[in-house]
């Protein structure tokens, strides 16, 4: 098997670099416009964000506090590993599976709950979400709306993934981050969201050569969103109806993009654990926060259609949210637990 990865991992590094070789300009291109996104709008609006996140993450792990524990309970996550759900709310894509790997790897979090908690504890940050609606969104409020929206989501997801709990654990305290440090650790953030901004904005470009110009607006932006959440995000402002601008920012902040999804696997890979519940949970999370914005929408936006009969989106998202839960169960059930490292 791993050999096989190998192989097509490399037919791909391969394959690209024929891509560049034919048709390096728009590969020039491509990176430019990268390099002008993340001037003009990545840096400033998330590297203040990514300081202040820094100092703030930093010291949550290990955090102890008896308001926390209601909430892990609720959503089934071992007694000691609350603060985990807390900075992947508060530390944005991947800084709660980075937690979770270390748990994991520490010996302090068994395998089954690791692969659990990766479907709801890593999620798109205050520092993300507020820097980048600010350019999309003229009201805060807006901004605060899809941040609940968000939370929510994943805390359902939380509470209806499968348990199986194998006990306490206990995590060590974090330490306080000083103010070099954390702009230190911004700094390597903001380079690693450039550097996926750009590499996706190369491939988005070629995508538009080939076959991307031939559809609507709006499904370009959709697959933007899928592939590349920063990019995605940054092409919403192309979308005049605001209310419609909402719905798919919802939805891009909970799938993440497939970008975010190659960093999670490069983390728990490197810990030697498996994505386990990430996708189903994300899927899962887009579908609840996709209901959740669509009938918000209609309230605060007065462009977009407001649902006569609300019930029906619930009664939608409760199908698809059943169907996702089954497939899960039939995953978990067909692969042996483990008891940890």
């Amino acid at each position: 098997m791993r050999n096989s990865r190998s192989l097509f991992a490399g037919l791909c590094g391969a394959l690209g670099m024929l891509v560049l070789i034919l048709d390096s300009k728009t590969a020039i291109n491509g990176a430019a416009q990268g390099i002008r996104l993340c001037i003009q709008s990545v840096i400033p609006a998330l590297f203040p964000f990514f300081v202040l996140s820094a100092m703030l993450t930093g010291t949550l792990t290990g955090i102890k506090s008896p308001i926390l524990r209601p909430l892990g309970k609720l959503c089934g996550i071992p007694k000691g590993g609350e603060s985990i759900l807390l900075s992947g709310l508060l530390g944005g894509y991947p800084v709660g599976a980075q937690c979770i790997s270390q748990a994991y790897t520490d010996g302090k979090l068994s395998q089954s709950d690791a692969r659990r908690m990766l479907g709801f504890c890593s999620n798109a940050g205050p520092s993300f979400l507020f820097g980048m609606s600010g350019i999309l969104f003229n009201t805060r409020s807006i901004s605060f709306i899809l941040w609940m929206i968000h939370i929510i989501s994943a805390l359902i997801v939380g509470m209806i993934l499968p348990k199986s709990s194998s006990g306490a654990v206990m995590l060590s305290a974090g330490k306080q981050v000083r103010a070099g440090q954390a702009v230190q650790t911004a700094v390597r953030s903001i380079a690693t969201v450039c550097s996926w901004v750009i590499l996706f904005r190369m491939i988005l470009c070629f995508a538009d050569r080939w076959f991307l110009w031939l559809l609507p607006e709006v499904i370009q932006i959709l697959i933007t969103g899928i592939l590349e959440l920063t990019n995605g995000y940054l092409e919403l402002a192309h979308v005049q109806n605001e209310g419609l601008r909402f719905v798919l920012a919802s939805i891009f902040l909970s799938f993440g993009g497939f970008c975010v999804i190659l960093q999670t696997a490069s983390i728990t890979g490197q810990a030697g654990l498996d994505l386990g519940s990430y996708f189903p949970g994300k899927l899962l999370q887009t579908a609840v926060s996709a209901a959740l914005s669509v009938m918000v929408s209609g309230l605060l936006f007065p462009g977009f259609p407001r649902l006569r009969h609300p019930w029906i989106v619930l009664l939608t998202g409760c199908v698809v949210i059943v169907a996702i839960i089954t497939k899960i169960k039939q995953n978990s059930s067909s692969i042996p637990s483990s008891s940890g490292v």
